[in-house]
């Protein structure tokens, strides 16, 4: 991956992050949770994007309609992203959900687990 290609998916991530907690907060009253944008893969030519967000909520439920909201707005927030980025295209984005924080979670519990396993043995 190219240095600018780096530079691309940071500057994205971080403008997204803002449209998120800005914008579509204010108009989507559903959304709710801690909204995390974890990462962001744009494609060479920059024509698409994946996005990966991480969200925290009360239930599952909210997460799932949180995320469905996201998925909804693919193209407001890249309508948003047309006004503070200085690219010819932006991207078509694709959001996808960041399970790498539960997936930690889980394996931190699977080593915690091993090893009071192991305490008790003694």
């Amino acid at each position: 991956m190219s240095r600018r290609t780096d530079r691309v998916d940071g500057e994205l991530q971080r403008e997204i992050a803002a449209i998120i907690a800005g914008e579509l907060k204010n108009r989507e009253p559903g959304l709710k949770g801690l909204i995390s944008v974890t990462e962001v893969d744009a494609a060479p030519d920059f024509k698409t994007a994946k996005v990966y967000v991480s969200i925290y909520a009360v239930s599952d439920e909210q997460k799932k309609a949180s995320f469905a909201i996201l998925r909804e707005n693919a193209g407001l927030i890249r309508h948003e992203l047309a006004g503070v980025m200085r690219m010819r295209t932006v991207p078509a984005l694709t959001f996808l959900e960041d399970r790498s924080m539960a997936y930690g979670s889980h394996m931190d519990e699977v080593f915690a687990s091993l090893h009071s396993d192991k305490d008790q043995e003694k």
